[in-house]
């Protein structure tokens, strides 16, 4: 029963990352198109450029997740199990989500700076955001080594 349950799992996961790896395909073309059927037009044309990038950098984590999980889920599928295989997990996803804030709030900013520059400050907190899940990362990391290299010592 275990085995048909794991492999409905990794059925249901590899269907999963597949689905969201066409949605982030379907996403990134439509914004090339927004920004090719745009071009004529000046006044509207910078304003979808910015727009398409941050969707497709939003496309780009959507990958990153479904990569992630038919790396762990279809491929390697087990629990995890030590605290050294739960730091990676959670470093992986962890950098996935930082790096795409990062890049939105470079986005946003841009935007601001074509648009009104009172508008400054939302892309500057997902800047200090992004900082702020590097350091905590930084944080976990050290402690978990800590921990990981105590039960190591214990055993």
């Amino acid at each position: 029963m275990r085995r048909i349950f794991e492999s409905v799992s990794t059925i249901i996961y590899l269907f999963a990352a597949i689905t969201l790896t066409c949605l982030s395909l379907v996403i990134m073309a439509w914004s090339i198109y927004e920004v090719v059927s745009t071009a004529p037009t000046k006044g509207e044309f910078i304003p979808i450029i910015l727009q398409s990038v941050g969707t497709i950098i939003i496309s780009a984590a959507i990958i990153d997740v479904a990569k992630y999980m038919i790396e762990e889920e279809v491929f390697i599928n087990k629990e995890l199990r030590d605290p050294e295989e739960a730091r990676r997990t959670i470093t992986k996803i962890m950098v996935i989500i930082s790096i795409a804030v990062s890049i939105e709030g470079l986005v946003y900013i841009f935007k601001a700076g074509t648009k009104d520059i009172s508008l400054l400050p939302y892309p500057a907190f997902l800047i200090i955001v992004s900082v702020f899940l590097i350091v905590g990362l930084g944080i976990y990391q050290k402690l978990s080594v800590t921990v990981e290299k105590e039960i190591k010592e214990n055993v």
